[in-house]
């Protein structure tokens, strides 16, 4: 029974998390496209950040038979005299771990660099490391200096991609420091959990780290739950699903009226327990007596990546690359759609917005679900295509959201 990196951090998420993995793993969702895309962008970012450290080896694995001799192939590049190792494995009794890049300082003391495709570091982060640390020095190395290379969110792309301007690298080796003795307690537990014969409490009130909408889904799997229970309440939080499960509420229409809760959750139990939706005709009146003819439907689709793909754009910059937009001309006037869809290679912000700008006239409200991304692409293709500026800025200044009605509970249906 060996206890990965990965597997540690199963265990941090919720310990029946790590339980599952090792003894029924066939209850936990296979990576779908959007996972499989984030880990394809983190791998792309690696690649960069590699270039940091030139003449570097990377021992790395395509397959289980490649993994299970990477250490012996991590020992032969060390003995050969490699300077940095990329995708190294090192083993440590019953633990192992694969170190991002390794920089040699002599024999045996390396600098520790994890990479991540973030633009900050996180709490996870230092946990990694500190893992990654004891596995290192138990079995028989010095670590100097830990840090992480995380994506610098303002470069801006000029030409070819600088790998240096793309990432910063943050020392955090005083914080991995100051997290070994408690990393060395969760390592002991998360042994005991993963030697168990009998799954640790999968309730979602142990989830950490942010993973609790991912694990409610796994739960779901694995407990029946009930329409309508308290794991359904909107953005429920761990810690209130505990205090829920301790006074033995199971479901919303249960909740006490004193309980604590937000704003949206109260409007839910509320609709819940009325078994009917709530309307405020008066504030919506409002909204809509707000509007003015034409009225324009639009919608951005968009691309962003963790290297920038044009010449003026940042990493995870939501650059659009189609739109829809519906018109009503009056009130009682059908819609009238046009669209676009960029399909060529370069960078579609100047095809779209001369289509736009025919498309849309200089009168009427513009109509768009949650305001701040396509204002916020709007201002950013403004200060991208400086011609395109005093068109975005008249768009921006007729936008009406058409979320306000529902997030400010003016209409509110319990499903």
């Amino acid at each position: 029974m060996q206890l990965s990196k990965s597997e540690f951090m199963m265990f941090l998420k919720h310990p029946a998390w790590l339980w599952l993995k090792k003894h029924d793993s066939s209850k936990l969702p296979k990576p779908d496209d959007n996972l499989q895309a984030l880990f394809d962008a983190g791998f792309e970012f690696e690649k960069y950040a590699m270039k940091r450290f030139p003449n570097g080896v990377e021992i790395g694995f395509k397959d289980f038979s490649e993994y299970g001799t990477m250490p012996a192939r991590t020992k032969k590049a060390m003995d050969e005299g490699a300077r940095a190792l990329f995708q190294a494995r090192f083993e440590a009794e019953e633990l192992t771990c694969i170190c991002d890049i390794l920089d040699r300082v002599n024999d045996d003391t390396f600098d520790l660099y994890e990479v991540k495709s973030s633009t900050k570091v996180k709490p996870e982060h230092i946990y990694d490391l500190a893992f990654q640390t004891i596995v290192l020095e138990s079995a028989g190395f010095k670590v100097r200096k830990i840090s992480v290379i995380h994506v610098n969110n303002q470069y801006v792309k000029n030409g070819e991609i600088d790998p240096i301007e793309l990432s910063f690298e943050e020392d955090v080796t005083g914080d991995v420091r100051e997290e070994m003795e408690k990393t060395k307690y969760n390592i002991s537990r998360a042994l005991d959990t993963a030697k168990s014969a009998e799954m640790p409490d999968p309730s979602p009130r142990y989830a950490n780290l942010g993973s609790l909408a991912e694990w409610l889904e796994i739960y779901k799997g694995l407990r029946e739950v009930q329409p309508y229970s308290i794991y359904n309440l909107a953005s429920p939080g761990a810690n209130r699903i505990g205090e829920l499960e301790d006074m033995g509420v199971a479901l919303i229409e249960n909740i006490p009226d004193d309980f604590k809760l937000t704003t949206k959750q109260q409007a839910q139990v509320e609709a819940t327990k009325r078994d009917e939706r709530i309307i405020q005709p008066e504030k919506i009146k409002e909204f809509l007596d707000g509007l003015t003819y034409p009225l324009y439907f639009l919608d951005y689709e968009t691309a962003m990546s963790t290297i920038p793909l044009y010449d003026g754009t940042r990493p995870y910059q939501q650059v659009p690359f189609q739109y829809s937009l519906y018109t009503v001309e009056t009130l009682d006037a059908e819609p009238k759609h046009s669209e676009y869809l960029h399909k060529d290679a370069d960078n579609p912000a100047h095809s779209l917005l001369s289509k736009l700008k025919q498309d849309m006239g200089p009168r009427g409200s513009v109509l768009v679900w949650y305001k701040t991304f396509e204002m916020g692409r709007n201002k950013e293709m403004a200060e991208m295509l400086h011609e395109f500026a005093g068109f975005l800025d008249d768009v921006n200044s007729r936008v009406a959201d058409l979320m306000e009605p529902f997030s400010n509970g003016w209409f509110v249906d319990k499903d």
